[in-house]
C-alpha cells in the first residue's frame, strides 16, 4: 500500500489508521508549499492535486472517509470496524458519516476564519453568521458529547475506525477553542491522541 501525505491535513487521518493496523506501506510526502501535489505524475493519482491518496494494489481512493473506510475492512483481524451485519455496524457507519459530513464542516468553517478573518464570505461578516455558526457547532458536539456517554469510543466500548476520524476533528476543534463547555470531548481527545499509533502517525 502507498498513501500519499503532507502533514497536518486530513492524511493524517489515513496514517494513523494504518500504524493502527501495523501493516506495512509506501508513505509519499507531498510538500504543499512546493506544489509537489500538483506535478503531472501526483496528478495522475489525484486529478485535484489534493490529499490524502491511497493505492491498494489496483484500487485507489481519493477521499479520507473513503480511505479509512477501506483500511478498517481490509484488516478485518484488527477489529477496526464492525462486521458486516452486526448491529453495530450500522453505528459504525453512522458516526462515519456524521464525523465527515456534519462535525467537519461546522469545525472548518471556523479554522476558516482562524486563518483568513477579513475574507469575504468567511464569519467575519457579521456578528449574526457568527452567532448562526457557534449555534451550529455546539448542536453538532452535544450529538456526539450524548452518544459517547460514560464511554471513551462511539461504538460500543470498541476503540474503530469512528473514533480516528472523529477524533482528528475534534482535536482541531479543541485547539481552536470550540470544546469549551464539552469537558467530556476534551477527554476524550485527550485519551485518544496519546495513542502510539498517532505519535508514530505524527512524528515518524
Amino acid at each position: 500500500m502507498k498513501l500519499y501525505f503532507a502533514p497536518r491535513t486530513r492524511a493524517v487521518r489515513g496514517r494513523w489508521l494504518l500504524e493502527e493496523l501495523e501493516v506495512p506501506y509506501e508513505l509519499v510526502r507531498l510538500d504543499l508549499s512546493h506544489e509537489e501535489n500538483t506535478t503531472p505524475a501526483y496528478l495522475a493519482v489525484h486529478p485535484l492535486g489534493e490529499v490524502p491518496a491511497l493505492v491498494d494494489g489496483d484500487v485507489t481512493l481519493l477521499e479520507s472517509l473513503a480511505i479509512c473506510l477501506h483500511l478498517a475492512d481490509r484488516i478485518p483481524e484488527k477489529q477496526l470496524a464492525p462486521q458486516v451485519g452486526a448491529a453495530d455496524r450500522g453505528r459504525y457507519y453512522r458516526w462515519m458519516v456524521f464525523a465527515e459530513l456534519t462535525l467537519d464542516p461546522a469545525v472548518m468553517a471556523f479554522y476558516g476564519q482562524a486563518r483568513s478573518p477579513e475574507t469575504t464570505g468567511g464569519l467575519a461578516e457579521s456578528p449574526e453568521a457568527l452567532a448562526v455558526q457557534r449555534s451550529r457547532i455546539a448542536a453538532v458536539l452535544d450529538v456526539i458529547d450524548s452518544g459517547l456517554g460514560e464511554r471513551m469510543c462511539l461504538v460500543g466500548d470498541t476503540f474503530s475506525a469512528a473514533d480516528i476520524v472523529t477524533a482528528s476533528i475534534l482535536h482541531l476543534a479543541n485547539r481552536l477553542g470550540l470544546l469549551v463547555g464539552h469537558p467530556r470531548l476534551v477527554e476524550y481527545v485527550r485519551h485518544h491522541t496519546q495513542r502510539p499509533a498517532l505519535r508514530r502517525a505524527v512524528l515518524g
